[in-house]
């Protein structure tokens, strides 16, 4: 069952196309890497699929819920605590006070941040808010998880952390969306992959294949 579907896409900024006539389906447990160069329309596809954007041409049909690991911590208040925040972040997820209050050592424990709990987000790294911002959008199993590059943040032990959780949805059904620059791990997590290139769509197809495609056209191994 195809819990993605988007046909004939277009979705222009300041006159300019950054995504042209995109067509995409994802099947239940697909994993699909979305690679390209900077400035190609990944970010873009990933919105228009969270509903965060909307196409000026085209359809975008999803069936499931989605956990979208795009800017994470984005959507924080950097006057807030912490502990304030993840109430916050969770009340935007559309999560009760009663789930966050009985998740909330989960995530604590998950980031890694139990001292710096009382302390404004502000002050905190990029990579913190990042592991924190993780850790809430993963405390539960979405039918369509979508990560875009969060994994480059934090350490390497953390990063390893991040992919072991991901790697227990998968195992346990969830469909991954993965944009990366790394082909190596698109190469691991990922089936198939979509290459774009200036909003358009150069190649689809089995994940191995269309990276090699593209490392190929930049003259990389």
């Amino acid at each position: 069952m195809s819990l993605l579907e988007m046909k004939n896409i277009k979705k222009s900024f300041n006159g300019v196309e950054v995504l042209k006539d995109i067509s995409l389906k994802v099947e239940k447990g697909e994993v699909l890497g979305i690679i390209g160069p900077s400035g190609s329309g990944k970010s873009t596809l990933l919105k228009l699929i969270c509903g965060i954007l909307k196409p000026y041409r085209g359809t975008v049909e999803v069936r499931g819920s989605i956990a979208p690991l795009i800017e994470l911590g984005a959507g924080f208040d950097g006057e807030l605590t912490a502990t304030e925040n993840i109430y916050l972040n969770g009340a935007v997820l559309g999560y009760s006070k009663e789930f966050m209050d009985a998740h909330y050592d989960e995530i604590v424990e998950f980031a890694e941040l139990k001292d710096f709990m009382n302390m404004p987000i502000k002050n905190y790294s990029s990579g913190m808010a990042a592991r924190l911002g993780f850790a809430i959008a993963t405390i539960v199993q979405p039918e369509i998880l979508i990560v875009d590059e969060v994994l480059a943040v934090g350490d390497a032990a953390f990063q390893e952390k991040c992919q072991e959780r991901m790697h227990h949805m998968l195992e346990n059904g969830t469909t991954l969306l993965f944009v990366s620059h790394t082909m190596a791990t698109v190469r691991q997590l990922c089936d198939h992959a979509i290459w774009l290139n200036k909003g358009d769509v150069v190649m689809q197809g089995e994940a191995e294949g269309v990276c090699n495609a593209y490392m190929e056209s930049l003259n990389l191994p």
